[in-house]
């Protein structure tokens, strides 16, 4: 199952490490050093040049990170998520 987290992306559901809200969450000294250390490395994708409301978090089946900055918020990307998992 995929989630669809804005524009034309979707990512695996399995691959989901967390969805985090960008406004809440960034104002931890912690969470602003992952996402600069992500962006650093080159593994951040924005999806929308919307403003963003929260970022979501991937590892692959190799160990591969990757953040997806979103347009759509916590609660629609949950419920969308909850969705999914209804039709399996």
């Amino acid at each position: 199952m995929y989630l669809h987290i804005g524009q034309e992306t979707v990512v695996p559901l399995s691959e989901i490490v967390g969805v985090f809200d960008i406004e809440n969450t960034t104002i931890s000294k912690n969470t602003r050093s992952f996402l600069n250390d992500i962006q650093k490395r080159g593994e951040v994708i924005t999806v929308s040049d919307d403003l963003p409301k929260s970022f979501v978090v991937c590892v692959d089946k190799q160990g591969a990170q990757t953040v997806y900055i979103s347009q759509i918020s916590c609660a629609t990307l949950l419920k969308r998520a909850e969705m999914s998992y209804q039709f399996e």
